[in-house]
C-alpha cells in the first residue's frame, strides 16, 4: 500500500516526477522547453508552493498562474489536448506514487484547476454559457 500526499517532501517529490515526464513528453514537453522556456530551478520551488497552498492551505504560494498561461497562449495556442495530456501526466504521477484522501484530492484539484484555465483562456468555449 502506497502512503498518502502528507507533507512538503511528498509534494516536492510529486512536483518533480510529474515535471521529469512533462520535460519528455511528445504531446507538451516542447510547449515548456522551447516555447516556454521553463528555468526549472525558478519553476519547481513555485510548484511547491503552489501545491502546498493547494492541498495544504499553506498560503506559501504567490504568483499569478492565470497571467502566465494567458502570456504563453499568445505564442503557443494551448489546446484541449494539450491540457487532457497534462491532466493524464498528473494522474499517472499521482498514482504511481500516492494514494489516498489527499492524493485524490490532488487529481480533483489538477482537473479543476486545468479546465478552468483551458475556459478562461479559450473564451470562445464559454459564448453558449452566459
Amino acid at each position: 500500500m502506497k502512503k498518502d500526499i502528507a507533507n512538503r517532501a511528498d509534494i516536492e517529490l510529486l512536483v518533480n516526477t510529474f515535471y521529469g515526464k512533462v520535460e519528455g513528453d511528445t504531446l507538451i514537453g516542447h510547449i515548456f522547453n522551447q516555447i516556454a522556456r521553463v528555468n526549472w530551478e525558478h519553476h519547481l520551488p513555485k510548484m511547491y508552493d503552489f501545491w502546498e497552498t493547494i492541498l495544504f492551505g499553506k498560503r506559501s504560494f504567490k504568483g499569478n498562474p492565470m497571467d502566465a498561461h494567458f502570456k504563453l497562449n499568445e505564442l503557443y495556442t494551448l489546446k484541449q489536448e494539450h491540457f487532457n495530456r497534462w491532466i493524464e501526466i498528473f494522474e499517472d504521477s499521482v498514482d504511481s506514487l500516492f494514494e489516498g484522501d489527499v492524493a485524490s484530492s490532488a487529481k480533483f484539484k489538477a482537473r479543476s484547476i486545468a479546465g478552468i484555465m483551458f475556459y478562461k483562456i479559450n473564451p470562445e468555449y464559454n459564448k453558449g454559457l452566459n
